[in-house]
């Protein structure tokens, strides 16, 4: 039998969300960790906000909000706040009361700038990996890397010619553009809207894309995220930015590094070995010959290497479907750098409550 539809004028709840929240919820252990995490980065907090002034949002608060964005798909900071408003789950997370008005648009995100300035992304990255590490969840020996394509938040519309006249749009609003005939090249034209994207394609025969070259150092035993760098999508990016990765590893004992084909080129195989490292790069014999010989292959981690690497496309994966770097929201290769460094963290925390709850399961 159907009840009456009552409408109510307030609610009162005897219950905090903290106690709507399961004690079994997923959530629970991720929000335990980033409270580890921003427990260790107060005191960074306290040298970036003033002690007089207006006061403004606790960044503890802030971070949380962001890491939600970017667990639950959340395409914008606007759509952020109004489930704020209401969730009772992104509530508990957050911090915020039942009654705990919900800060404007405006204001979190330029309070996101403050945590862009003190490179705050970059320090709460490396804590996570502190975590993992203490857990006994990484390798220190054998790693992957690898690299891909984030679409800019610009369009080919914007990509113009350098100093340039323009005739006047027919539609300022959206102007038609015909590129029929017009060779366009990033030595020869930028983008209006966002300079430092450039333009791409994933390969032969695809479209060319207003892109970010995102890159990632992968850690073999449990496919943790162990560094991360982007760069401008320059061609060459991909090396560039393993080289600057594997440079950060920390120590001087060997270290394995399984890549790609597109990584089989002679000067990054050197390098590579300059560095301490071996490259179990896979060999590209297509109509040329591989800088990596039977001295590499015939070693059994070789091919462990090759088996293992393949797990970064999970990372990628992961981070473009669920964490928005798919298509990116915001501009600026720093800001770019930035949510990506974000996204990478928020990555690590899900893959180590997973690895957490199945060794507990293990145990039992």
């Amino acid at each position: 039998m159907r009840g009456p539809d009552h409408q109510q004028s307030a609610i009162f709840s005897y219950l905090s969300p903290e106690q709507r929240v399961p004690s079994d919820h997923p959530l629970r252990a991720v929000r335990q960790m980033a409270d580890t995490v921003l427990a260790q980065l107060s005191q960074l907090f306290s040298k970036m906000y003033s002690d007089i002034g207006r006061r403004s949002i606790p960044p503890e608060k802030l971070l949380r909000a962001l890491l939600l964005q970017v667990l639950y798909t959340v395409r914008s900071e606007r759509m952020l706040m109004e489930q704020l408003q209401y969730n009772l789950l992104f509530r508990w997370f957050v911090g915020l009361n039942m009654d705990e008005p919900v800060w404007d648009v405006t204001v979190f995100t330029k309070n996101r700038e403050r945590l862009l300035k003190a490179d705050v992304a970059r320090k709460f990255f490396e804590l996570v990996l502190k975590q993992a590490q203490a857990l006994d969840l990484m390798s220190d020996e054998h790693f992957t890397v690898d690299g891909t394509l984030l679409e800019a938040c610009a369009g080919l519309k914007s990509f113009k010619r350098v100093g340039g006249e323009e005739p006047p749009p027919d539609d300022p609003g959206n102007p038609t553009v015909d590129f029929h005939g017009e060779k366009r090249s990033n030595q020869t034209h930028q983008s209006t809207t966002d300079p430092d994207a450039m333009l791409a394609k994933k390969g032969a025969g695809k479209e060319a894309k207003l892109s970010y070259s995102g890159h990632v150092l992968m850690e073999n035993r449990n496919g943790l995220v162990a560094e991360v760098e982007v760069l401008q999508a320059n061609g060459t990016a991909e090396r560039d930015a393993a080289l600057v990765m594997i440079e950060k590893l920390p120590g001087d004992q060997s270290v394995t590094i399984g890549a790609d084909k597109g990584y089989d080129t002679k000067d990054f195989v050197e390098e590579t070995r300059n560095m301490n490292a071996t490259p179990h790069v896979a060999q590209n014999n297509k109509g040329r010959k591989s800088a990596i010989d039977g001295r590499t292959t015939r070693h059994p981690g070789y091919a462990i290497s090759q088996q293992k690497r393949k797990r970064v496309e999970e990372i990628f994966g992961w981070m473009k479907t669920v964490g928005g770097m798919r298509k990116l929201r915001h501009r600026g290769l720093q800001l770019v750098g930035w949510m990506f460094t974000f996204a990478a963290a928020a990555y690590n925390l899900v893959r180590i409550r997973n690895l957490a709850t199945a060794n507990a399961g293990g145990k039992a």
